[in-house]
């Protein structure tokens, strides 16, 4: 194994979540699914729909306006079918944990060994979502903090977010240009393309090596098996 040359400067590293370092298979969606369709009584279309890049709150109102739920209706019961749909997922989760993507480990044993480094996390999932997910694969104590889906209106709204919460975690301040966007979807290169980020792409998700460079990303990884490779492109 290679080991990982460390950065030569400061560098805020915002890694997304589903389809980037883990996936919750089944159990997962079954969770959302069935919270959403015991509280606003219709099943959500999730076959059909494309969840790549997209915070949580989002998934909800877009699923539930497709079925035909009224907006109003869909507000209010909002914070019940999330906190629902969580119950149900850390129960799930207990029994069926999540699959990391290839290379995972080693590369965030890489990252939190790298003195100038400060792994934090930029998902769509509302906090508590992350902390399941993470904590039942082992890697929720990774990461130093997190801006989520439930913070912002847009996906893109979140790295600035990032950048504002950055100093009070760690005591230093990021500009765009020292930070890495670590992700696998068109919204997780448009959301460093909003601060002027560094992109690393992974094919790990449903979006393919072309797309992601089509959508402007720096570099695009197949996955993160080969670890002088994906460390060069986010530590170097």
């Amino acid at each position: 194994m290679t080991a990982a040359k460390p950065p030569s400067a400061p560098r805020l590293l915002l890694f997304d979540v589903d389809g980037t370092l883990l996936s919750s298979g089944p159990a997962a969606r079954d969770a959302f699914v069935s919270a959403l369709l015991e509280v606003f009584g219709a099943r959500p279309a999730v076959e059909t729909y494309a969840f790549e890049g997209k915070l949580d709150p989002v998934i909800v109102a877009e699923l539930m306006r497709e079925a035909g739920v009224p907006d109003d209706d869909i507000r209010k019961g909002l914070t019940r079918a999330l906190s629902l749909y969580l119950d149900r997922l850390e129960a799930a989760l207990a029994a069926e944990k999540p699959r990391l993507k290839p290379g995972v480990e080693r590369l965030l044993d890489a990252v939190c060994q790298a003195p100038e480094a400060v792994p934090a996390l930029l998902t769509g999932n509302v906090e508590r979502g992350a902390r399941i997910k993470l904590s039942a694969a082992g890697l929720w104590h990774r990461f130093r903090f997190g801006v989520f889906g439930d913070e912002a209106e847009r996906r893109e709204e979140l790295g600035a977010l990032a950048l504002a919460r950055v100093r009070a975690a760690t005591g230093r301040s990021f500009v765009g240009a020292e930070c890495v966007v670590v992700g696998d979807s068109r919204q997780d290169v448009a959301c460093g393309k909003a601060i002027g980020a560094r992109i690393v792409a992974v094919a790990t998700g449903k979006t393919s090596k072309a797309d992601l460079r089509a959508a402007g990303a720096d570099v695009v990884l197949s996955d993160f098996s080969d670890l002088a490779a994906a460390s060069e492109a986010i530590l170097g």
